[in-house]
């Protein structure tokens, strides 16, 4: 097994139980804090990122799942960009995961983090936080491609 296969699995399995956990516990423990800036409360969101196509309902869990089946059907197909943005695609797979397996099990995306400091915003979760780092993580690197490529042709 390739080692870009093997760090994958253990990105994924540690950000997706992680994820859970805190869940989890915001779930059965029902922990609230106030704070100044921000706090922590549970809420359930029906919908995707501020609670867009919350109208959805049901079926947005199955198009989610479609879409994570096309991709991972690409990346079958295209070995060679798993390989070059495996730590990305899989925090990305990790944390979208999670909250695809919150829909099924709670009925909604299980959020917590809201932060309220100079104005209102929405609730999130680790897995949100994850999602965020990791289409950073693949803007950097393809930055980083095109600054590499224009190198090489100012070298010619």
């Amino acid at each position: 097994m390739r080692k870009e296969y093997k760090l994958s699995i253990i990105i994924f399995i540690a950000i997706f139980l992680f994820d859970q956990f805190v869940k989890y516990a915001f779930v059965n423990f029902s922990w609230e804090v106030d704070g100044a800036y921000m706090s922590l409360k549970l809420a359930y969101n029906y919908g995707v990122a501020f609670s867009m196509f919350e109208f959805l309902e049901g079926y947005l869990k199955y198009i989610q799942l479609l879409i994570a089946l096309v991709a991972t059907i690409y990346l079958v197909k295209n070995k060679e960009i798993f390989y070059k943005y495996f730590i990305p695609i899989s925090i990305l797979y990790a944390a979208g995961l999670s909250n695809i397996l919150d829909r099924f099990t709670y009925g909604a995306v299980v959020d917590y983090f809201y932060w309220h400091y100079g104005f209102e915003f929405a609730i999130f979760n680790i897995a949100d936080v994850m999602i965020n780092i990791a289409v950073a993580i693949l803007i950097l690197m393809q930055i980083k491609e095109i600054r590499e490529e224009k190198k090489k042709e100012i070298e010619k």
